[in-house]
């Protein structure tokens, strides 16, 4: 690249002392596009609110398209799903439209034991407790059971039988057990299916294959909210412990950055070293234990996670796994030994614009909102759109042959059409909510806006807060005498001239991440829907798109950070300010690369060990391993609430240290600047430290008094 493609330096202006206070509206254009969208976002929230119904999401819905236990309704104390057949969940058909082809009604309690219709007919003059108990499973309470089997399976108006169920996610499932290693429903193994035939326990387990997966989710779910209910605390004091400690690394910062980064070296080389001895001791623990000598390909995949900490193959991974991390952490550190100086440099000084300017650590909480307020906002236009409309009956045959299937009915009048006659056993059932107004026509149009709009919205409110918080930074840089010449509220200014004049640019900035990030959910949702028809050729060229958007998205970040940084300092249009952030950068190429990934890597280290000594902690805690200081909680799965916390840990530390990486990543911005407009004269001083100034450049500062 050559010389005149890099831009013309900035000169030197004696008038120039910071952030240009008097500045007029950026992109205006953008900004009139953006309110629209947000007014039209506004309105398609309202509109389906109008024509939405969020109980079709909290209630379960029968065959006729009714709540199941919504109050004012006949089904008020019925809030169960009861299904009449579920061996007919089988068919193909449950996958292709999601509904299980057979009789749905809503019941207010599940069957408690095993019942066929024609049993109830032989006694009911007898005693009709039996029936009684029967016909509340049927669609309509009758007086006795005079009709054959025949009739009531063709008339569907009761089960064939009814089965020992319990009630889970307000559907009624199978009551499965294991006695003596064998699977029984309701403490029998075999039992009969009212129409003839006798099925057991694992052929009905089988039938309901497609419900399986819910089955099994039971369990689990179960024993994760167990074990969430009993830690809910200890994961509130560790996220506490972790905001704390984050706080407080930051508040040393600003007096011992170079002690804390090696305390963040040696605690991260410390958390992985004490990984490779716990990985070892339960490798060598295990030597000799039974099926402990098993791979994981030997057992494949199993829904209880504890069987693969029963191999050694999977410590030995997690060893060498640590071992290499711990390796690549040594090495790094020996070849970027000079270049951590000015990592530490720059630390030094971002902690001092902490200091001078505190309200911004702040500030994440701010953006925390906002983010919060997208996010619902979001989600509830998208439960809404889901669930507007009136009821859609479509047929399902269980065979999953009919011509007719799929095609919209009336299930009113089904019984008495020829598309019942041309398909025996198929249904007329509740399929899924829509119409054929112009506002249900276009329902996966306004889909695709409302998540569109929300990635821009959540895109604006991260530009918002770093060109907010590089305003601030940028005051204090370009105060001559700090903290005297730093202008009063520096973070609020920033705040009130970013919404005030550069909403427009902002939004630009936000709008081209917001087109490449639903490009790629786009090729997502193309790559899942064409999986499996899918040739190599198309399969590797649609994974070079997905790598080089993600590219994309990763340099335009860059470039939007740095092109915010100059939005607020020089109050310029988004385009100029990116250019010169761009143009600035290429002319100082070597101390970005410098600067940039060290300084990453540092405050990296800093989010690790914060979330290193909560996991520890929380790993000793939860699996028991500190009973002389403090008793654990006996948990079904220690590593549920370990990675909340964990998890949790890394987000409030990285909360912390993104204010610092934004607060460096302004100061460079700022010493190029510098560096190019003077000349460290005394008519023309520098702004930056002389501490920085020495270990980044190699000239003289003029000494602090003459600039005094």
């Amino acid at each position: 690249m050559s010389e005149s493609d890099k831009g013309d330096p900035r000169t030197f202006d004696p008038d120039f002392k910071g952030p240009v206070i008097n500045r007029s509206c950026t992109d205006v254009l953008c900004f009139i596009i953006f309110i629209l969208f947000i007014i039209g976002y506004i309105i398609l929230g309202l509109l389906a609110w109008l024509h939405g119904d969020p109980r079709r999401v909290a209630y379960p819905t029968d065959s006729q398209g009714h709540f199941c236990g919504q109050k004012g309704t006949p089904n008020e104390n019925k809030s169960i799903l009861f299904y009449f057949n579920l061996f007919s969940c089988t068919s193909p058909s449950v996958m292709v439209n999601l509904q299980c082809p057979t009789t749905q009604i809503c019941v207010s309690k599940c069957p408690e034991k095993f019942l066929t219709y024609v049993e109830t007919q032989f006694p009911f003059e007898k005693d009709k407790k039996s029936w009684t108990y029967y016909s509340q499973f049927c669609k309509s309470p009758f007086p006795k059971p005079e009709k054959s089997l025949s009739q009531i399976l063709m008339d569907d108006d009761c089960p064939a039988a009814i089965f020992p169920s319990k009630p889970f996610l307000q559907r009624c499932f199978p009551d499965f057990s294991s006695k003596n290693g064998t699977l029984t429903v309701g403490n029998k193994t075999v039992f009969e299916d009212g129409k003839g035939k006798t099925r057991n326990a694992v052929e009905l387990r089988t039938a309901a294959n497609s419900i399986n997966k819910v089955l099994d989710a039971k369990s689990i779910g179960m024993k994760l909210f167990e074990d969430y209910a009993t830690t809910w605390y200890w994961i509130l004091i560790g996220l506490t412990i972790a905001m704390l400690l984050s706080w407080s690394f930051l508040i040393l910062l600003r007096f011992t950055a170079g002690f804390l980064f090696w305390i963040f070296i040696l605690g991260v080389i410390g958390v992985i070293g004490y990984g490779i001895w716990h990985c070892y001791k339960e490798y060598n623990n295990l030597q000799g234990q039974q099926n402990a000598h098993l791979t994981i390909y030997d057992i494949g995949i199993q829904t209880d996670i504890r069987m693969y900490f029963q191999l050694r193959q999977t410590w030995f991974a997690f060893m060498i796994i640590l071992c290499i991390l711990e390796a690549l952490v040594i090495l790094m550190l020996i070849f970027l030994r000079n270049r951590i100086r000015i990592s530490i440099a720059l630390l030094k000084e971002g902690s001092k614009a902490i200091r001078y300017v505190p309200t911004t650590l702040i500030y994440p909480a701010l953006t925390f909102v906002f983010l919060s307020i997208c996010i619902c906002y979001w989600a509830v236009t998208a439960v809404y759109l889901a669930t507007s409309g009136v009821p859609i009956y479509k047929i399902i045959a269980p065979a999953g042959q009919c011509k007719y299937e799929n095609e919209t009915c009336d299930p009113e009048i089904f019984n008495t059409t020829e598309m019942s006659r041309a398909c025996p056993g198929a249904q007329c059932i509740f399929a899924f909510y829509g119409g054929k107004s112009i506002y249900h026509q276009y329902i996966p149009t306004f889909h695709v806006f409302n998540l569109f709009v929300f990635l821009w919205l959540i895109n604006f409110v991260i530009a918002l807060g770093q060109c907010t918080l590089a305003g601030a930074f940028a005051s204090y840089y370009w105060a001559l005498k700090k903290p005297e010449d730093i202008p009063p509220y520096p973070l609020f200014t920033a705040f009130g001239r970013a919404i005030r004049y550069h909403t427009g640019s902002l939004a630009f900035g936000s709008l081209i991440l917001a087109l490449i990030q639903i490009l790629r959910i786009v090729l997502e949702y193309l790559d899942k829907r064409f999986k499996e028809s899918q040739n190599n050729i198309s399969k590797f060229c649609q994974c070079c798109l997905k790598c080089c958007f993600w590219c994309l998205e990763k340099a335009v970040k860059f470039l939007n950070r740095n092109a915010y940084v100059m939005i607020a300092i020089y109050g310029k249009n988004f385009c100029r300010s990116a250019r010169d952030a761009f143009n600035l950068l290429i002319r100082n190429i070597l101390k970005v690369a410098v600067m940039d990934k060290v300084t990453d890597f540092v405050l990296i280290l800093g989010k690790i060990l914060v979330t290193g000594c909560i996991g520890v902690l929380a790993f000793l805690l939860f699996t028991e391993r500190l009973p002389m200081l403090i008793e654990g909680p006996t948990l079904n799965y220690y590593w549920v609430p370990f990675l909340t916390v964990v998890i949790g840990s890394y987000l409030v530390a990285h909360g912390f240290f993104s204010v610092y990486a934004m607060c460096i990543d302004t100061l460079f911005i700022c010493f190029c600047e510098d560096l190019e407009r003077n000349d460290g004269s005394t008519e023309k001083p520098y702004f930056i430290a002389p501490t920085l100034h020495g270990i980044l450049n190699k000239k003289q500062l003029v000494p602090q008094k003459q600039k005094e």
